[in-house]
């Protein structure tokens, strides 16, 4: 099930309303919210969606950072990247997105956090997304679980 709200009160409304044995997948465009939802909410995956971000002066926005590395670690939340973002057109913003995932691939192998591909669609074969995973800098022990 994801969850895709701007509020903290229709998403908290949604993952109690969600059956029990469900995967709540969770993702949203504002990073406080992706906080407070790390922080208040039983969810599953957070999925960081890369495509609409602008980077900073010296750095990369990929919506993900220690302090919310050290929360999903905490409450054993595994963060999600975007499989549909990775086949984007453009040159030029298929390589910022592919940069910001690895970054994201470097603070959760930092932190112990396992990662997955969500995808809309159906997924290819299992060994193509390890095969991927380790293209992007993804450690073995990430890629088990692919």
């Amino acid at each position: 099930m994801i969850i895709s709200e701007t509020t903290f009160e229709k998403t908290r409304k949604k993952v109690q309303d969600s059956p029990k044995n469900e995967t709540i997948i969770f993702t949203s465009k504002d990073d406080d919210l992706n906080r407070k939802v790390l922080e208040k909410l039983p969810i599953n995956i957070l999925l960081l969606n890369q495509k609409n971000r602008k980077d900073f002066a010296k750095q990369r926005n990929s919506g993900l950072n220690q302090v919310l590395a050290k929360i999903a670690k905490k409450n054993k939340i595994q963060i999600g990247i975007n499989f549909d973002e990775l086949k984007e057109k453009n040159p030029k913003i298929k390589s910022q997105i592919i940069a910001r995932v690895k970054q994201n691939i470097k603070l959760c192998n930092k932190n112990k956090i396992q990662m997955k591909f969500i995808s809309k669609g159906k997924i290819k074969k299992s060994h193509d997304i390890k095969s991927l995973g380790l293209i992007l800098s993804m450690p073995t022990w990430m890629t088990k679980e692919l």
